[in-house]
């Protein structure tokens, strides 16, 4: 028993310290120990300590009690027996009122006359627990009833339904920030440095073959010219760099090898070389494609005076 107080007592001495710590210890959202490894060691060293102090302690009681008369060992041993029994008195006598049942010593009391084949029957009440238990649930039953049924609350298929849609759309609106999460529906040209040094990393390394190094084209079609096979923009050229061009001749489908940022990344880069003049150009391919609503050269309005302002 003194073992076990004493390891009650290390553990609630590190318990504070780590508590005192994390408080004290501006960690932002993350706990102070993950963040601070250093508490780990000073952690440590508490808890060596606190050990080192319960076995001094212990030793020290050794020391003394050996030292004791027989007569004063005697009464040590009485007081130490008296409070190993009124150890945790407190929580057997919560128990009992608990449990609401009567002392083996108090059975007679509530003993009914009746018994079967010599088997006989206590009168004990019902524990207090269970009754407040069932007091609780009659009150929820009433409540919950009031709610959902009297006064027409929102059913639990109707929050699930709720939920589902309140979640889509924090989806959507996280997808339109998180780069790592965007598809052919969701991404947007890419206009930093970085994301455009990353893009031309990634089509050094795997498009250069087929495209050229200043996108001029070889296997593959020509990316300075304007006309698209499969159409221009960030949104078409991100998906036919994931899911692949034309079936049996086009380019293969990078949606294994690359993660949805990097084909981001690689499509805006790549998207640069329009307009460019490379050294040997391949002929163009596909149609002339441009982005929906932008006007086209032969559909802006034209400049000439009609011809009666001429004639005047």
């Amino acid at each position: 028993m003194k073992t076990f107080s004493s390891l009650i007592r290390v553990l609630l001495f590190l318990a504070v310290a780590f508590i005192l710590f994390e408080v004290t210890v501006d960690s932002g959202d993350q706990w102070a120990i993950q963040k601070h490894p250093i508490i780990w060691a000073v952690l440590s060293v508490l808890l060596i300590f606190a050990i080192a102090i319960e076995i001094a302690v212990s030793a020290m009681r050794a020391i003394l009690y050996k030292s004791l008369n027989a007569e004063a060992k005697e009464r040590y041993l009485e007081i130490e027996a008296l409070e190993k029994e009124n150890q945790f008195s407190w929580f057997k006598t919560t128990y009992n009122k608990l449990l609401g049942s009567k002392p083996i010593e108090k059975e007679a009391d509530i003993i009914l006359d009746h018994n079967y084949d010599g088997i006989k029957e206590l009168d004990n009440t019902l524990p207090p627990w269970w009754v407040y238990l069932f007091y609780i649930s009659i009150v929820f039953g009433v409540v919950y009833l009031a709610r959902y049924h009297v006064f027409d609350g929102v059913s639990t298929t109707e929050e699930y339904e709720l939920e589902v849609a309140q979640a889509k759309l924090d989806i959507a609106e996280y997808k339109k920030t998180a780069k790592g999460l965007v598809d052919a529906s969701t991404v947007e040209l890419l206009t930093e440095e970085s994301d455009l040094a990353a893009g031309k990393a990634i089509f050094a390394d795997n498009c250069v073959a087929c495209h050229k190094a200043d996108g001029g084209g070889g296997i593959g079609p020509n990316l300075t010219d304007p006309n698209w096979i499969l159409g221009g923009g960030i949104k078409n050229v991100f998906a036919t760099v994931s899911e692949g061009g034309r079936d049996g001749k086009g380019m293969v489908a990078w949606k294994s090898e690359l993660k949805p940022l990097e084909i981001a990344q690689v499509s805006s880069y790549l998207l640069g070389f329009e307009g460019t003049t490379p050294a040997s150009p391949k002929a163009a391919e596909g149609d002339v494609w441009k982005e929906e609503g932008a006007e086209s050269i032969d559909d802006a309005p034209s400049e000439e005076p009609d011809q009666e302002e001429a004639s005047e």
